[in-house]
């Protein structure tokens, strides 16, 4: 039994896989890491623990201490120069998020062309995986959530527009900023794509909370991946 956990800077998700297909999951916010407790209680003991942590190094801490007692062996994705069929080639390789080398993973092993992994959380990431699966680089911005709220924190006169819709040319405040919020990620992510849009197969995988939001006005040919970087804990805790 594999249990998967990514924990983010906003929530910590984490499922349950028999190797063949998921068995339960669930999620809550970082902040409540001690609530993790209760859901390993209804894990199978002796289940194998991937973790994929990107919220800091109390966060792992926390994670270790509420599961050491519980499961048999905890392990950290930690990205390294290659795993799993892909090869990384960032300048170094150990910088690279482990989210995005989790998400890196569990795209090749959903997709076997060039694909653009798209990850809308708090933060936004773009990937570029050739069809040989090698990670060509990509970009990190913040998320969709992220940008309206920093023009409403940080400017005097424009306000979160929570209650703004996407248009083509606004015409009211609250909609010229969910509007250039939306564009600015379409945008990135539209650009990266050009990259890769002549090769065969071609396709951007996109997963995280802002996922359907982006895909409701993409331009480009995309999956909606549910739980990408769970996937990819799964395929890595296989080829340990």
């Amino acid at each position: 039994m594999i249990i998967a956990i990514d924990a983010g800077n906003s929530r910590i998700k984490w499922a349950t896989n028999d190797g063949g297909r998921w068995l339960d999951s669930g999620v809550l916010a970082t902040s409540d890491i001690a609530w993790l407790a209760e859901a390993a209680d209804e894990w199978p003991a002796g289940g194998e623990v991937v973790v994929c942590n990107v919220a800091g190094a109390a966060v792992a801490a926390g994670i270790s201490s509420l599961l050491a007692a519980r499961q048999a062996r905890i392990s950290f994705l930690r990205p390294t120069a290659a795993a799993c069929g892909v090869r990384n080639s960032y300048d170094l390789p150990a910088q690279l998020g482990a989210d995005r080398w989790a998400a890196l993973i569990g795209a090749r092993a959903q997709w076997g062309s060039a694909c653009l992994v798209v990850c809308a959380g708090t933060a936004t990431t773009v990937d570029l995986l050739d069809a040989g699966g090698v990670f060509r680089g990509g970009l990190i911005l913040p998320g969709f959530d992220l940008m309206r709220a920093a023009l409403a924190s940080n400017t005097a006169q424009l306000p979160l527009a929570e209650e703004g819709v996407f248009r083509a040319a606004p015409r009211n405040t609250s909609d010229a900023i969910v509007s250039g919020c939306l564009q600015a990620q379409l945008g990135a992510v539209e650009r990266m794509f050009a990259g890769i849009a002549s090769e065969a197969g071609a396709q951007c995988l996109l997963t995280g909370g802002a996922a359907e939001r982006l895909a409701a006005h993409l331009r480009i040919p995309f999956l909606l991946v549910d739980n990408l970087i769970l996937r990819g804990l799964v395929r890595y805790a296989e080829s340990l």
